[in-house]
């Protein structure tokens, strides 16, 4: 017979239902649902549903998923472990809706909303009506509701002489004569009047130790505990709450409430008090014009803070710390050229670096420069780029406000260093905004309130790191421009939504976000307004073209709503070294001033430009060569240039035993302005190189997987359903040869591929792939040639060769789709 041949398609008659079986009989569109809210289910696609049921119940799967839940979530979750525990000895196993709706005494939309969303995400299934826990949540909430052990765990493993001694207190048999001593004590303690009439007889006194335990946590310390104690000799409270297994010894100086005595002193209530809504945001009243407009004036502001910054570090990039990162005194220069504090300097160089605009060289004394990237992010739309800048900060791992910080060595974190990374950032930054977010229109929500709504949102993820999360993402998000006056702006709002399923605002042709944006923000002007202090006023962003040309011939004096650029001597020869001639400097000028040339402003240019070139410097070491005697007269006479050792060589021409390199520097720094000369005797002007650094690649970005797209999740419910069938469906064997090897040979491989294939049925195939991966796969054979199967497989939705000796098994389906 061909091996392989696997095991029947269902289950058979009167077998238990399993959380396998449960997920089994899911329609597609819950697998659908049930992918979408478990993303790292899908890594990779499970082989069928039995694999996807084993992943789904592994602990760190449902560590994640409990992490997503709010507050009241999580409580009807923990009602569901704690009265579906299958060890109290309950039978059937689990707990009825209707039982747990009333435990948890909450509004019934609220309460239905809760259950399905643990449906859907697999964490409760059904079981003939009963709802059941995955079993890994017995050990991630081992007190659930704040409630102790069942009565059956507690009994259970004690010594029979302890269960002997509190059955006959308790005026029950003792022994095995009448079943297991443990499950008759835990029937028999959870009677409701049975409890009621230990709690009157053990005193009032024993009740009020009682009330210190009941709604949690469970576990109580005592000075000495006697497991032994029984009725007749016990004498504090505790000891005759032992006697009458009202309480139990769980450690040298712990006792437990048990389970069921507990939710009897709380009535049958699960909690205390169940919060099926989130708390109100609250907070002062803002306009939301106003929130708009200062939004979109501090997402300008960060704008011209990046391009600032990138463009000075191109031309004198700060060095990398050997340790990685930028220097303490590099970060206060970055603010002092910006103009703004050092924490404002770190938020705009770390988004700067995370958006890839900026990266270290790989050299062994790197420097931090501008990369090609930022050269395209320069000439965008000014809104696009603010949506690049905020994209890339949303879905980062550092956290810039650390920087200056300590870390727990008493090390200093700097900013692009190691140290400011953490790993929940992404998250929580959504979270926070998506709070923001629902915050009624014109309330900005204190930082409090914000505290108490994320608590409840995401009740497993509070602490000291969430805390501080918290308010680096408010002060962050501020600086950056996504919000306004503590409240959230519009543009920001689409950004959340666009940046929903992992995509990055560059990816949209038509982006919301920046349509928002750019509505707020000033149009880019290609006009200045120059004035007869040498000084020109731009009204608002300029052009880039314009903003280039300008920042060549003059220094950016401040900053605001206008820029004020200052002409001087030192940026008219900047633009000229350009190559930029009088003539021309001045013509640009004219064309883009809506006022007239001042006269000190031509005489500047002009003098400048008289004295620029006039001499050249070449190579000897070095030489001078100028067509005015009269001003080698004047320089051979200058004392200030003894040290250049000049020997005149030609009326118009000097030599000196300097290199070219020193002689221009110097001669600058005398005043003279000259300019490098080629071999062949012309003037070599250049803009300054534009030195750039690799890309970088982005950093690990959200700790959880993205969610998949339609597409991704309907193609691997398609993969399951084809993966199970091929384990699970009933198969009959195909005969080999008599008298042959176990294993089928290849001629009966063969020939019951080629039958199928003209038959046009379907069959089972057992393969070992190259690595030596099992696999089942179900088939349909078209041709069979050349040592090869070429069928259709529906287990992976696609046409497939098979190497026809790797098939283990072949075996015929009973009946299509079993």
């Amino acid at each position: 017979m061909i091996d392989d041949a696997g095991p029947a398609a269902h289950q058979g008659a009167g077998r238990p239902p399993t959380y396998t079986s449960w997920l089994r009989e899911r329609s597609d569109a819950e697998l659908d649902a049930l992918l979408a809210a478990r993303p790292d289910l899908l890594t990779p696609v499970p082989a069928d549903i039995a694999a996807l049921a084993a992943r789904a119940a592994s602990r760190p799967s449902v560590v994640r998923v409990l992490d997503q839940l709010h507050l009241f979530e999580l409580q009807v979750l923990e009602g569901v472990v704690a009265l579906g525990d299958e060890r109290s000895g309950r039978s059937p196993h689990g707990v009825a809706p209707s039982a747990l709706a009333t435990a948890m005494a909450a509004p019934t939309d609220r309460f239905a909303a809760a259950l399905e969303r643990l449906r859907a995400t697999a964490l409760v299934w059904e079981e003939e009506g009963r709802l059941r826990p995955v079993t890994a949540l017995r050990d991630i909430l081992p007190r659930p509701a704040g409630l102790g052990p069942p009565l059956r765990v507690l009994l259970s493993g004690r010594p029979l002489s302890q269960l002997d001694r509190l059955a006959a207190d308790l005026g029950l048999p003792t022994g095995y004569g009448e079943g297991d001593p443990a499950d008759r004590l835990s029937a028999a303690l959870c009677s409701p009047d049975r409890v009621d009439a230990l709690l009157d007889d053990a005193g009032p006194d024993a009740r009020s130790v009682l009330d210190r335990l009941v709604w949690g946590p469970p576990d109580g310390t005592v000075s000495q505990a006697r497991p032994d104690a029984d009725i007749a000799s016990a004498a504090s409270p505790v000891e005759r709450l032992l006697a009458r297994g009202l309480l139990y010894v769980t450690g040298e100086h712990t006792v437990t409430l048990p389970r069921e005595i507990a939710l009897r002193l709380r009535g049958g209530r699960l909690f205390r008090e169940a919060a099926p809504h989130p708390p109100e945001l609250d907070g002062p009243q803002r306009s939301p014009l106003t929130v708009t407009r200062a939004a979109a004036g501090q997402a300008f502001t960060v704008i011209r803070y990046v391009e600032e910054l990138v463009e000075h570090w191109a031309e004198d990039p700060p060095s990398v710390l050997r340790s990685g990162g930028l220097g303490v005194r590099d970060l206060r220069r970055s603010a002092r050229l910006l103009d703004t504090d050092d924490t404002t300097a770190a938020v705009v160089i770390e988004a700067a670096h995370t958006a890839g605009l900026i990266a270290a060289t790989s050299e062994v004394d790197g420097e931090w420069l501008p990369t090609g990237h930022y050269d395209v992010w320069r000439v965008t739309e000014p809104a696009r780029r603010w949506a690049l800048l905020a994209s890339a900060w949303l879905g980062s791992t550092r956290v810039a406000s650390l920087a200056g910080s300590t870390d727990a060595r008493g090390r200093s974190r700097n900013v692009l260093g190691e140290g400011l990374d953490r790993r929940p950032a992404p998250e929580v930054r959504r979270d926070v905004l998506g709070v923001l977010a629902e915050a009624p229109e014109g309330t900005a929500p204190t930082r409090d309130s914000i505290a108490a709504r994320l608590a409840w949102r995401r009740p497993r993820r509070q602490g000291r790191g969430f805390d501080e999360l918290l308010d680096s993402t408010l002060a962050e998000a501020a600086l950056l421009g996504l919000t306004g006056r503590d409240a959230l702006a519009p543009h920001t709002r689409a950004l959340l939504d666009e940046t929903a399923d992992g995509r990055t605002v560059a990816e949209a042709a038509d982006s919301a976000t920046v349509r928002a944006l750019a509505a707020e923000l000033p149009e880019p002007v290609d006009h200045i307004l120059i004035q007869g202090d040498l000084t020109a006023i731009a009204p608002g962003p300029l052009v880039p073209s314009l903003a280039r040309e300008l920042a060549l011939a003059a220094d950016v004096e401040s900053t605001g709503g206008a820029t004020v650029y200052r002409f001087g001597e030192s940026s008219i020869r900047r633009a000229l070294d350009a190559g930029h001639g009088a003539a021309d400097l001045i013509g640009l000028l004219e064309r883009h001033s809506k006022t007239p040339l001042p006269q000190a402003l031509r005489y500047l240019i002009a003098d400048v430009a008289r004295r620029h070139g006039r001499l050249r410097v070449g190579t000897a070491s070095s030489y001078l060569r100028c067509d005015e005697p009269a001003l080698l007269d004047e320089l051979l006479g200058d004392r200030r240039a003894d040290g250049l050792v000049l020997v005149r060589l030609a009326p118009t021409v000097v030599a000196s035993r300097t290199t070219r390199p020193v002689l221009l520097d110097r001669l600058t720094e005398l005043g003279y302005h000259p300019v490098p000369e080629a071999a062949d005797g012309t003037m070599q002007l250049s803009r300054p190189d534009a030195r750039r650094a690799e890309e970088h690649a982005p950093d690990g970005g959200l700790d959880s997987p993205p969610v998949p797209g339609p597409r991704l999740r309907a193609a691997a419910v398609r993969a399951l359903r084809a993966g199970d069938e091929a384990a699970t469906a009933a198969r009959t064997p195909v005969a080999a040869p008599p008298n042959g090897p176990s294993r089928p040979s290849t001629a009966a491989t063969l020939t019951a591929l080629n039958r199928a294939a003209a038959q046009g049925q379907r069959v089972w195939i057992g393969y070992l792939d190259p690595e030596g991966r099992a696999s089942s796969h179900i088939v349909e054979p078209q041709r069979v040639d050349g040592g090869f199967l070429t069928a259709y497989d529906a287990t992976r939705d696609a046409v497939r060769r098979f190497t026809v000796h790797r098939i283990t098994g072949v075996a015929s389906l009973e009946r299509d789709g079993a």
